[in-house]
């Protein structure tokens, strides 16, 4: 779909520290690319319920739930307040099920392989995130890891139905029955249920388990493709795969809802000792922001913005301190721009 798609709205949540010169700099490299999207920018400041429980302001809650995509900078949870994590907390106020870590090699940029183009798909709402601890002794506390058949059939179902739409070759469950048997056993007969489906009989399936899987990470990466994990799984391995391509400032996230909300966001921090200095790199957002436009079927583009972000990598000439270069956040989103026009 080209430049003819209808445009749409999209909630904009900044975030904290650098996340509004990053945001800034996706609305001018939008702008630029004639994008045909609008932007309903909402701050997010964490409301503590008189039960202890977090939630955020219902005015995000309607703005996200109207128009059904967000874009979102990286957010800070106040420490040792009661203050659960905001991420976990639009997870679960939207049932964002799925994360979607796509993780490449960029031309021009070098890190140990050049050979990385995998795709990290996280269950988002469950596992050992979900919150469920108690003190069974005065010093013994217990964490319960909370596995169900409905979210695990959800997610490798999202799993084999993403490799089929982008012209994958094969889902690797990532697990650890051996020791979880009842627990991570159970979401691996999930995905082999879903492997076994009449419509996924042209990928190919694989297991392995969560330490053999980063072994072979670090070691040889060109052998994954799709990979979906439980969710404490899937956060260390997906930092794990952008440690092999650059860092967290060059992956891109996507979080996928039940009910068609979709929210994508740059998951690296907040970064606050150089917030406000034109420091900060924006391509992580600006490359979730890709992902975004491809989710609302806008590809043409989707294809420009991306196209431009590698050109001004390869090119080397703008980067960012903490990409080895010397530019500030302005002159790469300049750059960017330019090859826009």
């Amino acid at each position: 779909m080209a430049a003819t798609a209808a445009r749409r709205t999209v909630t904009l949540i900044p975030g904290d520290g650098i996340g509004r010169e990053i945001s800034g700099a996706v609305q001018k490299i939008f702008s630029a690319a004639k994008a045909p999207v609008d932007w309903d920018v909402q701050d997010v400041t964490p409301i503590q319920l008189p039960d202890g429980r977090t939630a955020i302001p219902q005015s995000v809650v309607d703005s996200v739930n109207k128009h059904r995509i967000g874009l979102k900078g990286p957010l800070m949870t106040p420490i040792g307040k009661g203050f659960v994590s905001l991420n976990l907390t639009l997870r679960r106020t939207f049932d964002l099920y799925a994360n979607v870590r796509p993780c490449r090699s960029l031309e021009g940029y070098r890190t140990p392989f050049d050979n990385v183009n995998l795709v990290t798909i996280r269950e988002n709402t469950e596992g050992e995130y979900s919150g469920i601890e108690h003190e069974v002794t005065e010093g013994v506390f217990q964490s319960v890891k909370l596995i169900t058949k409905k979210a695990s059939l959800r997610v490798a179902e999202f799993a084999f139905d993403y490799a089929r739409s982008n012209g994958r070759q094969c889902v690797t469950a990532v697990h650890k029955s051996t020791i979880m048997r009842r627990s991570d056993g159970l979401f691996l007969h999930c995905c082999r249920e879903v492997s076994e489906r009449p419509e996924n009989k042209d990928l190919a399936y694989r297991e392995v388990n969560i330490d053999t899987a980063c072994l072979r990470m670090v070691m040889e990466p060109s052998e994954f493709d799709v990979m979906v994990m439980p969710n404490l799984y899937g956060d260390i391995l997906s930092d794990l795969c952008a440690g092999l391509v650059g860092g967290l400032g060059l992956t891109p996230s996507g979080n996928i809802g039940a009910a068609g909300v979709a929210v994508f966001e740059a998951v690296h921090g907040t970064a606050p000792d150089i917030a406000g200095k034109d420091l900060a790199n924006p391509t992580a957002l600006l490359l979730s922001g890709v992902m975004m436009l491809k989710h609302m079927e806008m590809f043409d583009t989707a294809q420009r913005i991306e196209a431009a972000v590698y050109d001004v990598i390869r090119e080397g000439k703008h980067l960012t301190k903490d990409l080895g270069g010397r530019a500030k956040c302005s002159d790469y989103t300049s750059a960017v721009c330019e090859r826009l026009r």
